[in-house]
């Protein structure tokens, strides 16, 4: 099965939300905080939103939902001036994961947001998930200027909560930049890990693996070059899964890590993936922020 096989739609009927609904179900169960209900996916279509599904002949195996509103960041404009596409879920059947679908439905979500004049496309993700960090970041183009702690509140017993907490990046997507376009299209030049290293870039947290399990290291916390990379697991759900005592350390490790960073003017702009010192590692590249406008066009 391929990504050509797929087809993406917009929903517009009340029996294609119920199916949505089911479909989140399948990555969320019965976690009513978690799932956004039929009724509401009708109203958020009904006042400029989408639900865009995939469908790999007559299953619905992905679907996607965005809502129109204002970035709450800057206030003192109308607010038709202010207008985002926040992207609230993204769910793909899970035998369909890792084939393409979450990146076709993205693109998807581009071309609703152009066609209503709208040029930021925003949305959170848990920065401990390589694998969004990797299509948010390295594949979208998308960039990271604030950390949420706690976004989703620490109820236990909510999906958005793991092990109590819910601290999230929120990405930027800027729809109609020019570094969006040149990495959508592939035409764009990216730098490696060994480059950025070679050229006095920083592993602000380098990790260490013991029995198996990636553990992180000493943090540096003096950090003064143009571009410093922190590194996250591969996979955190795996460490969740068998050492959840050490996957809590990371939650408040990458805290502790990004924070600062932000905090002295750096901004995320890149994920890179590479093996370095003989192991596979993933790591956030953070740049200095010299006053970037990712608004323009160019």
């Amino acid at each position: 099965m391929g990504t050509t096989d797929i087809d993406i739609k917009a929903l517009s009927s009340l029996d294609e939300f119920f199916e949505a609904v089911d479909l989140q179900r399948t990555y969320w169960g019965n976690d009513t905080e978690s799932v956004v209900p039929a009724q509401m996916l009708h109203s958020i279509v009904e006042y400029g939103g989408h639900v865009l599904a995939a469908y790999d002949g007559p299953r619905m195996v992905g679907v996607l939902i965005g809502l129109i509103g204002t970035d709450s960041a800057v206030k003192d404009r109308p607010a038709m001036a202010n207008l985002v596409l926040g992207s609230k879920r993204m769910v793909v059947l899970p035998e369909y994961r890792g084939s393409g679908i979450g990146y076709r439905l993205k693109l998807a979500q581009r071309e609703h947001a152009r066609a209503l004049g709208i040029r930021l496309v925003t949305w959170t993700f848990d920065p401990l998930r390589s694998q969004n960090a990797y299509l948010n970041l390295r594949k979208l183009g998308g960039i990271v200027r604030d950390y949420k702690i706690n976004a989703y509140g620490t109820g236990g017993g909510s999906g958005l909560a793991k092990f109590g907490w819910s601290d999230r990046l929120r990405v930027q997507w800027w729809i109609t930049h020019r570094r969006v376009e040149e990495r959508l299209f592939g035409n764009r030049v990216d730098l490696q890990v060994n480059q950025y290293l070679e050229a006095g870039a920083a592993i602000v947290n380098p990790t260490l693996t013991v029995d198996g399990i990636t553990v992180y290291g000493e943090r540096y916390n003096d950090v003064n070059t143009s571009f410093a990379l922190v590194e996250i697991p591969l996979s955190f759900d795996a460490i969740a899964d068998t050492e959840p005592q050490i996957a809590q350390g990371w939650q408040m490790h990458i805290r502790e890590v990004m924070r600062p960073l932000f905090e002295h003017g750096y901004f995320i702009s890149d994920f890179l993936r590479s093996v370095v010192d003989g192991r596979d590692r993933v790591f956030y590249l953070f740049s200095a922020d010299y006053g970037f406008d990712f608004s323009s066009p160019q």
